[in-house]
């Protein structure tokens, strides 16, 4: 896929292994759980592509991913980490300030 390409949010977190199954991609999405570009997404047909960011609370901590490439299959997970780029790593935030 060129890098002008479009793909489902619902199917591109799940080719990537963020989620499970489609379905619970949708209802992560429905529940307003993920975030596009800062944009609050509604709709599991919200297209993606390339270069976007996606905000995400998965299990009560928040995952900023920005969009690599797009799925062609939901492969293996060596496979799959290939399609996004992880800018803040979970439990990377710490509420706690500098320690003196």
């Amino acid at each position: 896929m060129s890098s002008s390409e479009r793909q489902r949010l619902d199917i591109w977190l799940w080719h990537a292994r963020l989620v499970k199954s489609r379905s619970l991609a949708a209802k992560l999405i429905e529940e307003g759980r993920i975030r596009v570009n800062r944009q609050r997404v509604v709709k599991a047909s919200t297209s993606v592509k390339s270069g976007d960011v996606l905000t995400a609370t998965f299990n009560g901590s928040v995952r900023v991913i920005e969009i690599v490439q797009m799925g062609h299959r939901r492969g293996p997970a060596s496979e799959a980490r290939l399609l996004y780029n992880e800018l803040l790593q979970p439990g990377s935030c710490s509420s706690e300030g500098p320690e003196p």
